[in-house]
């Protein structure tokens, strides 16, 4: 691991411990605050894709997939207060729903993006961001909130998500959770568009930066 990597591991591992922090957080009915902060790892990892290629790109998710975990489980041990009751920053649900989310879905981002990178330079960063964002939707909401996976962490009563709602207030009835999941997975493609475009702008002052260098 050289020193031009040192950006992308704590921007990851930032962005990691400021989402495991920010889902628990309601942002209107059906979105949590972590679905606008968590699909800044994908652009992390395409930059870095771009740059410095696959081996290197993997490099930083196993990197700031370690230091990620290792602050979210410090969060499990940090206590809040609010609602006068008392509950850790980070549960242990949430902090492995997004240990494996994360790991699963940044190493099919940077597969993807490999296989993708001769291609128009905007057609690796898309599809690998679409389909590393479904995956990573799909996993961390499962784990980390599904009743049926209740016996990881007894203590946790994620009850309140198991709630049957109508998805998204106008569909099917499903678990909250669900209509979270889905919420939060628009968003993710949404943001997949319009991450195209710093994407676009680092990549090229990078490589403007390195032939003046």
């Amino acid at each position: 691991m050289t020193r031009k990597h040192l950006p992308g591991i704590l921007a990851m591992a930032g962005i990691v411990l400021a989402s495991n922090i920010l889902v628990q957080f309601l942002f209107g009915q059906w979105l949590t605050w972590g679905a606008f902060t968590y699909p800044l790892a994908f652009l992390v990892t395409d930059v870095m894709n771009r740059l410095y290629g696959a081996q290197a790109a993997r490099k930083v998710v196993f990197a700031g997939f370690v230091v990620g975990v290792i602050c979210s489980l410090i969060g499990t041990q940090i206590m809040l207060q609010g609602d006068g009751y008392t509950y850790p920053a980070v549960t242990l649900r949430i902090a492995l729903g997004s240990g494996l989310a994360f790991l699963t879905a940044q190493l099919m981002d940077v597969a993807i993006f490999d296989r993708l990178r001769d291609g128009a330079w905007w057609r690796a960063p898309l599809a690998s961001t679409l389909v590393g964002s479904s995956l990573d939707t799909a996993i961390f909401f499962t784990v980390a909130f599904s009743g049926a996976l209740s016996f990881i962490e007894p203590s946790n009563d994620v009850s309140w998500a198991g709630e049957v709602l109508p998805l998204l207030g106008a569909g099917p009835l499903v678990p909250l959770w669900v209509s979270l999941g889905v919420a939060d997975w628009l968003v993710k493609l949404t943001l997949a568009i319009i991450a195209l475009i710093p994407f676009r702008l680092i990549v090229s002052k990078a490589v403007s930066a390195r032939s003046f260098a």
